[in-house]
């Protein structure tokens, strides 16, 4: 990421703050985030993909004959099953629909799904470009690809119905990273930055900023990598983010600012 790029997002999300009747009107909304509980998370899980389904995080993990799809204990950690991807391919993002878990590979244009129970790998499927991040609304599958555009499928046949190029006050948004389906939005991280983009997945407008600058502590942060992975129970209204090699996993709330 470039530091032009860093900076017109930070002025995003700054905008709110300038004090100015037209800074006001332009500026999207923007959250920051209390710690409801914070839990272990391993640190050695290069995080790609997160998902709470059925009382347990599933995850994907990357980097090459490093990859791995696994379910996880949320209260300790623990690594409860797990399975590698093949050693040739760099995981990417994950997805649950139905009784079965879709993940991406980064370059490899090629996909697996995974049975949800067993773990153990059904099929492939193929896509054009790069893999990043991937989630579902119910009907298809969404995919990122470090560009500003997201990709709807039908997980059917694995072709693309649609697309939406996602831009943030009229400019495109690109980088976007693990996502998650929470309440009708589409939620990215946005790589190399410590917030996430909440999409509106018809237009592709961002509808607001999360601002997850500071989570984790500097000392921790020292030793880990990126903010990535956003898992949400939809039941208990609980949102869990981490990061790649993060020692933790954090429940948050949100705190709108003013």
């Amino acid at each position: 990421m470039t530091l032009r790029r860093r900076d017109l997002l930070l002025s995003l999300l700054a905008a709110g703050g300038l004090g100015t009747a037209r800074a006001q009107r332009i500026a999207l909304p923007v959250w920051g985030a209390a710690v409801v509980k914070a839990y272990p998370h391993d640190p050695g899980a290069f995080t790609q993909g997160l998902e709470w389904h059925g009382g347990h995080l599933y995850e994907s993990t990357g980097l090459e004959g490093q990859s791995t799809i696994r379910r996880v204990n949320l209260v300790d950690g623990r690594v409860l099953q797990k399975v590698d991807v093949p050693a040739e391919h760099f995981g990417e993002g994950m997805t649950i629909a139905g009784d079965e878990i879709y993940s991406l590979t980064w370059k490899s244009q090629i996909g697996f799904v995974w049975d949800l129970k067993t773990l153990k790998r059904k099929r492939e499927f193929r896509y054009a470009g790069e893999g990043w991040g991937l989630t579902h609304n119910g009907e298809q599958l969404i995919l990122s690809d470090g560009t500003a555009q997201l990709r709807f499928l039908d997980p059917a046949t694995m072709k693309e119905v649609r697309r939406v190029s996602v831009s943030a006050l009229g400019r495109p948004l690109d980088q976007l990273n693990e996502l998650e389906w929470v309440d009708g939005q589409v939620w990215a991280n946005v790589w190399q930055q410590d917030v996430i983009a909440r999409i509106d997945p018809v237009s592709g407008q961002v509808r607001g900023w999360i601002d997850l600058r500071g989570l984790l502590p500097q000392a921790q942060a020292r030793q880990a990598d990126v903010l990535n992975g956003i898992a949400y129970d939809a039941a208990g209204k609980r949102i869990f983010v981490t990061g790649k090699l993060w020692p933790q996993l954090f429940e948050i709330r949100l705190v709108p600012r003013a």
